[in-house]
């Protein structure tokens, strides 16, 4: 009995003891992740994968809100941030998005536009407010832009890639992320926006999602809407184009992870290094474009720069 007694109290004070260090080093490999909502599937399966070969690391993706980003360790962002913001933060691209319109399949627009297409001055007409634009009468077909309320990667990349800014785009705003365009879209028959392939194609099978009609545009800037820009039936073929053609009316922006430059998570610098030699091989499964070669390489360089410093 007063062995097992001894016994008892040695393994509570080797918990005590233990404790405090087994805290510490959870505390030290665990990487809180935050940001742009559409890049979160691609993001988990980063995440799974790292674990895997690194069971130890304990990496979460957080929804964001109004916390302060210095209570992450990493921020994936979709647009290009201010240059105070970039003094204190160290950014690494992981891929590009395209945007592209979108309609409620069951709409009018949705009809008439996947046979005509949108060239830049319709595509524009429908989608901005701009005074001193030349208004084209023929569009009589009743349509409701869907576009997001607060500031966010996709709606600025849209709107400036078109020359305008976020406030100009019409339509009725909805608060939440990218995916609720796209529920609140598919409530209403005269519904459109703009969305990254990820959302407009379904992953599994390749093909536009269902309820939605992704609208062709004149990717070539010839003022027309041929046959072969209206074959966006499939998520890889479009990927491709994308990729190895110069094409016109389709908004593309890098997906970044940013990390303090200073005082930063180890395990987070471990992370983004095993990101940047993995990242490649999941992009087109979750419908994104492969970072520039040239910059991906100058990307990578620059991480390994960044990680060695303690």
């Amino acid at each position: 009995m007063k062995t097992l007694k001894s016994l008892l109290v040695a393994t509570g004070l080797s918990l005590v003891v233990s404790s405090p260090i087994f805290a510490q080093e959870t505390s030290q490999n665990k990487v809180i992740i935050t940001g742009v909502r559409f890049a979160y599937p691609l993001v988990d399966k980063w995440i799974k994968q790292y674990s895997a070969e690194n069971p130890k690391a304990q990496i979460v993706i957080e929804t964001r809100t109004i916390t302060d980003p210095e209570k992450y360790d990493l921020l994936i962002e979709a647009y290009d941030q201010e240059k105070e913001v970039k003094e204190s933060r160290e950014y690494v691209s992981i891929g590009r998005y395209a945007l592209l319109p979108v309609a409620n399949s069951k709409s009018q627009f949705a009809k008439e536009y996947s046979d005509k297409g949108l060239i830049e001055k319709i595509y524009k007409q429908i989608f901005f407010h701009d005074i001193y634009a030349e208004k084209d009468k023929s569009i009589t077909t009743p349509f409701t832009v869907y576009t997001r309320l607060q500031k966010a990667g996709a709606p600025l990349t849209f709107a400036k890639y078109f020359g305008y800014e976020q406030q100009q785009i019409k339509g009725k705003t909805i608060a939440g992320a990218d995916e609720h365009l796209i529920k609140a879209l598919l409530k209403d028959d005269t519904g459109i926006t703009y969305t990254v392939p990820g959302l407009a194609f379904d992953l599994t099978s390749r093909k536009p999602a269902e309820g939605l009609t992704i609208i062709p545009v004149d990717l070539d800037g010839n003022g027309r809407v041929s046959k072969e820009e209206k074959a966006i039936d499939n998520l890889d073929q479009f990927l491709l184009k994308l990729e190895t053609e110069k094409v016109k009316n389709i908004p593309v922006e890098y997906v970044h992870f940013s990390i303090a430059k200073n005082n930063s998570n180890p395990e987070a610098k471990k992370f983004l290094l095993w990101v940047a030699s993995h990242a490649e091989e999941d992009l087109h499964q979750y419908g994104y474009l492969k970072p520039e070669a040239k910059r991906l390489q100058l990307e990578k360089e620059k991480l390994e720069r960044f990680s060695a410093v303690k």
